[in-house]
């Protein structure tokens, strides 16, 4: 199974296929899911990546974490688990 890896601070207009270029040079991508706004479908700012081995995630962590994409230094590391946001969401209490 792959490592998934989180990439954060894309500018606005990339897109996954900059992703799996980028990453695609570091080992086997399996995906990549850039997070976009609903509204203007524009990259929210961060992304997921996922390798096929933990070897090839742990280099592309080496090779990327800093380097430059469309003037912004990205952020790349290990993925982790998503946090239970709980409630019931709108803001209004159940009753």
């Amino acid at each position: 199974m792959g490592k998934k890896l989180y990439v954060g601070n894309l500018g606005s207009y990339v897109a996954g296929v900059d992703l799996q270029q980028l990453f695609g040079s570091h080992g086997t991508v399996q995906s990549v899911q850039v997070i976009e706004d609903r509204q203007s479908g524009r990259s929210k700012g961060f992304g997921f990546v996922e390798m096929g081995s933990d070897a090839e995630a742990g280099r592309a962590i080496a090779a990327l974490d800093g380097q430059e994409l469309d003037g912004r230094a990205l952020a790349v590391n290990e993925a982790r688990p998503r946090e239970s946001r709980g409630g019931y969401g709108g803001g209004y209490e159940r009753r």
